[in-house]
């Protein structure tokens, strides 16, 4: 009969509390902010993927309308549907990417029985938003 791994009988932590939403700590200093659970990991993902993913996409309307400078007047009429549309479209982006890579994150940690940094959610929120920018361009080539 095999025995019951008692590698993740303390997990998480007793008395563990979820850390507050926007708290990036530094690893080595502070211990106690970690994240264990599969929530807290798909919260802090798709919240910081929202909160970058609305910025590039607000950045990329401010291009939009700056493009339009100089235009005829009847242009200006309907183009503050611009930032709208570019927030929403954003907004449902960073909800499926978040949600999806928080999932996998926090599924490979709690199988592990690890607790996250905070700071991992914030750097793959990065990474998500530099795969949006990098499959904006076309690429054109061939061998």
């Amino acid at each position: 009969m095999s025995q019951v791994s008692t590698r993740c009988r303390d997990y998480p932590p007793p008395g563990y509390r979820s850390p507050r939403f926007p708290l990036l700590y530094w690893p080595p200093h502070e211990k106690n902010y970690a994240i264990y659970s599969l929530w807290d990991s798909w919260r802090f993902t798709t919240t910081w993927t929202l909160i970058l993913y609305v910025l590039f996409h607000l950045s990329a309307a401010a291009v939009a309308l700056f493009m339009q400078i100089g235009k005829k007047r009847s242009t200006w009429k309907y183009i503050w549907a611009i930032p709208v549309i570019y927030v929403v479209v954003g907004g449902i982006e960073a909800v499926f990417a978040g949600s999806i890579v928080g999932l996998v994150l926090g599924a490979v940690y709690t199988s592990g029985c690890y607790g996250m940094s905070t700071w991992i959610p914030f750097i793959w929120s990065w990474i998500n938003a530099l795969v949006l920018i990098v499959s904006s361009f076309s690429i054109q080539g061939g061998l």
